[in-house]
């Protein structure tokens, strides 16, 4: 196996240097101790789903728990050197998703038994060392799901998402179950672009949905709550809160948090006990792995009081969002 140090790239070197910045100058330099961590992603850090886990680990590096390294924009086909590279360097925890790519991140993490991989993907952990985790913010999306039931006045909604894997389709499934809670009468109108980034074609399906009636849009790919605005229609956001780039369009997002997966996760390698797991309750609300945010200026008062009435009873046990991977399609 080689022991060349991994071609990280400028950007990621960067975002090294400036962790170990905020922590020197907070006071806290990192400990002997700290764990050694690198992510790799096949987007760019500012996507939508990657920043949070991005954002995860920067928190860790600034608080000193981990020395941290990234790459971002890695092909499929080069997934596996980049793995292998970081591993060969030292790095106690490689975290990354591989929805793509599976077999070769678990021939990978098996030729490194002693490196501990948190992996994002649809299937189970493999022992000894490849965990795995994904957006389990279904509850949040669930809730969500209400509010735009009692939005719409057209009683059709559209969804557009990217693709119909199982970590988008428990989402969207929470979300049509949230609405038809309320409003048994919603129709749903379902396409996927078959891209995880083409604001375009998000867009252009939004429309497409706005044409046949929908008035409120579950914008699940970035480009559809920009069509919302064009035609002064109401949007459902996903994962991140981009109310602020969309005044008077975002009723709420269901936002997902991945603090609680990567410091259980760096938890493990710093106290010796890793093993594979599966990290995916971690994005429950119960961890505040999930959590909703709402408009109070665009949603009424009673919806948000019946909106966090189930929030509660989801956080104590009384109630429970099904987790559906099954595809959602358009009602007929």
């Amino acid at each position: 196996m080689s022991s060349a140090t991994p071609m990280i790239g400028r950007r990621a070197l960067l975002a090294a240097a400036t962790a170990m910045t905020l922590v020197t100058a907070s006071g806290a330099a990192f400990a002997a101790d700290a764990v050694k961590v690198a992510a790799i992603f096949t987007l760019p850090v500012e996507q939508q789903w990657i920043s949070r886990i991005h954002k995860a680990l920067n928190a860790a590096a600034e608080r000193g728990d981990i020395e941290y390294v990234f790459s971002e924009n890695v092909s499929n086909t080069d997934y596996e050197r980049v793995m292998r590279e970081y591993a060969e360097a030292g790095h106690q925890l490689i975290l990354g998703e591989v929805f793509g790519l599976e077999r070769a991140a678990r021939t990978v993490a098996a030729d490194y038994p002693e490196t501990a991989f948190v992996m994002g993907s649809s299937f189970q952990p493999q022992e000894p060392n490849f965990s795995v985790f994904d957006n389990y913010i279904h509850e949040p999306s669930y809730l969500t799901g209400m509010i735009a039931g009692e939005a719409t006045e057209s009683n059709v909604i559209g969804m557009v998402g990217g693709y119909a894997i199982p970590e988008v389709n428990r989402l969207m499934n929470a979300f049509m179950q949230g609405a038809r809670e309320v409003n048994p009468d919603v129709k749903f109108l379902v396409n996927f672009i078959d891209s995880w980034y083409d604001p375009p074609k998000a867009k252009e399906s939004a429309f497409a949905m706005m044409d046949a009636g929908a008035d409120v849009m579950y914008a699940e790919r970035f480009g559809v709550s920009d069509a919302a605005v064009e035609r002064g229609v109401k949007a459902i956001g996903n994962v991140i809160d981009t109310s602020a780039d969309y005044p008077e369009t975002i009723l709420a997002s269901a936002i997902w948090h991945m603090e609680a997966t990567i410091d259980k996760a760096v938890e493990a390698v710093a106290s010796g006990s890793y093993e594979a797991a599966d990290y995916g309750t971690y994005s429950y609300m119960a961890h505040g792995g999930g959590s909703i945010v709402a408009d109070a200026a665009l949603v009424p008062a009673e919806v948000l009081d019946a909106v966090k009435a189930r929030e509660a009873e989801i956080l104590s046990g009384a109630f429970t969002v099904t987790v559906n991977d099954d595809a959602p399609v358009s009602d007929k």
